[in-house]
Order: structure tokens, then C-alpha cells, then sequence
């Protein structure tokens, strides 16, 4: 499970909960906020009113990178027991669940019974209300669309207030102002979403090993009406001819015929765990040069030039990094930035001018993943649009890491593209109309909905949102 964040062993008599010291998963820029635990919907509004002048925010299991569930000075509401399956209709093959339910706890109900998630992120160790207020996206994309895209109906409590029922076509602005939105429209109380029909709990997985950024992008774009998942790792260390050498894998959801028969009696097995503990202490700088570029030589090399039909676990092509419990702290405890980014279809040369750069600036990237996206949704704030996202983890240290980043914004900006603000730490705030067209629609919608601005955050003040 992720860790939880620090207790500062103050308590007030006059606002309930605890102060508390919390970042995001990166582990960069902590803030103090009063942090308070809803059991029921009713709390929730209880909590809104009793807020401080600093406002609140609400928080799942703290998977956003940097900033977006953090409140310096105000109240976090931690959202997690707010939790479990409200309603099931097997019929329309849709779910009401609490917003603290995580993806994983849902999972683990869902896929014994032949039903899976419509939008997985990289990671199980999400809440719902946190994969809709982050309008998470997964392999599907291309596919699927947004998690966003999949849900009928959500119930927002406002900072007024007010209890709401939103849904894509009765309330579309305020729905698609929440989506996406970062949590700074309301609390999230449950939601109602589409599931996925599976006839096995296995992935059959087609897996190559491509020589460079060319033969993979291709490659993915080949493969899109085939495949409902696909994700590609690149070495972003590589240079010369090898520059954006990677490995793609591309998959479906196994049917039971193809199973082997041995398996067929329970098709729909699912416990997944952790097969490694990162210690509790890591040394900072253990992550760098050396020891990625020897990893991703490895990784590298694991993979065999083409492998087709390979049976895999979800939780192992889903959700590699889950089977490391707290990977996170590999990075030490300057922490790591997560930056990714996406760009217009017919912008291939920014995705590799990108790898480029960090390829010269050797900055040390294990986790380096690119994904297709497909059609933009309505949301106001939603990250993903048709072309081609890279998502990059880099430890903190790197005294031209701020530069690297500020020239790769403008690489993005060039292309027509965006930043992801789930993972943003830096952005400047003057780049962002560029980068969201519909910001301030989404700011006036905002506060309709809020016009006391009660709910607000770290990331809202550092990007004006």
C-alpha cells in the first residue's frame, strides 16, 4: 500500500482532524494542513462548513505527483473511507462505488466476477473520485478514452454546500468542468461507470523489441485497430542510431478458449501483491547515470525481438511498478519530478526532439513510457488529446533539470501540446491558456459552483486555476 504521509503531533481544539505534513508521490515540496476523515456523506459537508480560511481539498491515496491534493495552511479531506460498491447493475454492466474506493479494492470485487475497470492508470493504488478529478487515462486510450468518458452520473458536494448530481447531458458544464477538474469544483461523494465484460483475469500480450523511435512509433500506429492496449517503454538514454530504442507491448484481454486448460477451471483467478519492499531508507542519488543506463540495458535486452500471444497477469501488464511496494522511495529523499506531456498527431518530431534532449542531457529516466491517445473528450481541463503523450520520472538533483524541463515546455507549446497537471510540479502559469484553451471556461464554471472558493489547493494558487 502507498505510504502515508507524516504526522506533525499537533492537534487543535476547534477543527477536527490532525496536522499533518503531506506531498505528493514524487516526494517533492511537502505542505502542513489540517487533515480530516470523513466516515459518511453528511461528514463531508461538515467538514466543508467547518473549513478555515485556507479553504480544503479532497484526497485520495495520494498517487497525484506533486501538488494537486495538498492544502498549505487549510483542511485535506482524506477520502478514503468513503469507500465500497454501492449497487451493481449487472444487466447495463455499470457500478456505483464510493469515491474513496480504490482501483484495486475494485478490482479485486469486480474481476473474480467477470468485469473489469473501462480506464486502469499506470498504478491500482488510485480512489475513483481521484481517476475523475484527474480524468486518468490508460493503455486504452487510442480505444477507450478517458475514465472521464465512462462514467453516467456523479454526485459533487460544493464548497456552497449544495449537493449535486451531475451527469454528461443533464448538468454538461458542470460535469465536464469536475472531470478533469482537478478536484477544485467540489467534493467528489460516489459516481456510476461503466464496467468491462472479461472472460478471463489473463492479457494476451504481443510484445517487440524495436531498434529505435521510428520503428516503434510506427509500429504503435500499426497496431491500433488491433489492439485495445498499448504502451511502449523507451530507453531514454540512448543515443545515435539507437535513439528511442524501446519495447512495445501491445494486448487484449484473453479469452477463455485461448487459456490452457488447466487454467480454464478458474479463469477469473485475481490476488495480486507486492513481490518487493523498497527499505524505508534510501540514499539519494542511488537513482542516477549510471545505474539507469545499466538498468535500461537490461531491460532492454530481457525482451526477446518479437514474442506474440504471451498470457500475462493484469496486475503484471497493468501495473508493474505495484509489484515494488512504495517504489517511490527508490529515488531517496530529494524525491523524483514526474514529467509528461502530449502532443497533436503530425507532431512526431517534438516526441523526438524530446527523447533527444534528454538523451544529451543524460538525464536518468528508468520509467519512460509512451502512449497513443485518441479524440479529446469535453472535459475542460482533460489532459489527453489525439497524438502521442511521454511520460518520464527523473530524480531531483540534476542542478539543469529546470532548464531541461522549461525547454521541453516549449517544444510541447510549439507543437500545440500540454502538460499533465496531475503530475505537474513547475509549469509556469503564463503557459497555461496555451496549453488548456478552455481554462477560463473551466474558472468561470468554477465558480458557480464555488463562489466563495472555499475548495481550492496547492496546485490551484500555484497555477491560478
Amino acid at each position: 500500500m502507498p505510504p502515508k504521509p507524516a504526522v506533525t503531533h499537533t492537534r487543535s481544539n476547534t477543527l477536527p482532524g490532525d496536522d499533518m505534513l503531506l506531498n505528493g508521490w514524487g516526494g517533492t515540496s511537502p505542505s502542513l494542513a489540517r487533515v480530516a476523515t470523513p466516515l459518511n456523506d453528511a461528514d463531508v459537508g461538515i467538514l466543508i462548513g467547518s473549513a478555515p480560511q485556507r479553504g480544503a481539498i479532497a484526497r485520495g491515496l495520494g498517487r497525484a505527483y506533486s501538488d494537486a491534493a495538498q492544502n498549505a495552511g487549510g483542511m485535506v479531506l482524506d477520502m478514503t473511507a468513503l469507500s465500497g460498491v454501492r449497487s451493481i447493475d449487472i444487466d447495463a454492466g455499470m457500478a456505483t462505488v464510493g469515491a474513496g474506493t480504490s482501483i484495486d479494492d475494485l478490482m479485486r470485487w469486480l474481476v473474480p466476477r467477470g468485469w473489469f475497470v473501462p480506464v486502469t492508470p499506470g498504478t491500482r493504488f488510485v480512489t475513483v473520485g481521484g481517476a475523475i478529478a484527474s480524468d486518468i487515462h490508460g493503455k486504452n486510450h487510442h480505444a477507450d478514452g478517458t475514465f472521464g468518458e465512462h462514467v453516467h452520473s456523479l454526485t459533487l458536494r460544493t464548497g456552497s454546500g449544495d449537493v449535486l448530481t451531475l451527469t454528461p447531458d443533464g448538468t454538461p458544464e458542470a460535469f465536464w468542468a469536475t472531470v478533469g477538474g482537478m478536484g477544485l469544483t467540489g467534493v467528489i461523494i460516489d459516481a456510476t461507470f461503466d464496467l468491462i465484460p472479461i472472460e478471463t483475469s489473463l492479457m494476451s500480450v504481443d510484445e517487440e523489441r524495436c531498434r529505435d523511435l521510428d520503428q516503434l512509433m510506427t509500429r504503435m500506429v500499426e497496431g491500433d485497430q488491433l489492439y485495445r492496449y498499448s504502451v511502449a517503454w523507451i530507453d531514454c538514454l540512448a543515443r545515435g542510431t539507437s535513439l528511442g530504442r524501446g519495447i512495445l507491448g501491445q494486448g487484449n484481454h484473453a479469452t477463455l478458449e485461448s487459456l490452457p486448460k488447466s487454467k480454464r477451471s478458474s479463469p477469473h483467478h485475481f490476488n495480486p501483491t507486492s513481490a518487493i519492499v523498497t527499505p524505508g531508507f534510501v540514499p539519494s542519488g542511488l537513482v542516477n547515470g549510471l545505474t539507469i543506463r545499466a538498468f535500461n540495458e537490461l531491460w532492454f535486452r530481457k525482451a526477446r525481438h518479437r514474442h506474440i500471444g504471451t498470457q500475462q497477469s493484469i496486475g503484471f501488464f497493468f501495473h508493474p511498478l505495484d509489484l515494488v511496494d512504495s517504489w517511490n522511495r527508490m529515488y531517496g529523499r530529494r524525491g523524483f519530478v514526474q514529467y509528461q506531456f502530449v502532443v497533436p498527431d503530425g507532431s512526431e518530431e517534438a516526441v523526438r526532439v524530446a527523447v533527444e534532449r534528454l538523451s544529451g542531457a543524460g538525464a536518468a529516466s528508468f520509467l519512460a513510457v509512451l502512449k497513443r491517445f485518441g479524440p479529446q473528450n469535453r472535459g475542460m481541463l482533460s489532459f489527453p488529446t489525439s497524438g502521442w503523450t511521454l511520460a518520464l520520472d527523473i530524480p531531483v538533483g540534476n542542478p539543469e533539470l529546470g532548464r531541461l524541463l522549461d525547454r521541453l515546455d516549449d517544444v510541447v507549446l510549439d507543437a500545440g501540446g500540454r502538460v499533465y497537471l496531475s503530475k505537474d510540479s513547475r509549469t509556469r502559469p503564463e503557459h497555461l491558456e496555451q496549453m488548456y484553451s478552455r481554462l477560463n471556461e473551466f474558472r468561470e464554471a468554477r465558480t458557480k459552483l464555488d463562489p466563495d472558493g472555499v475548495i481550492t489547493s496547492d496546485l490551484s494558487r500555484r497555477l491560478g486555476l
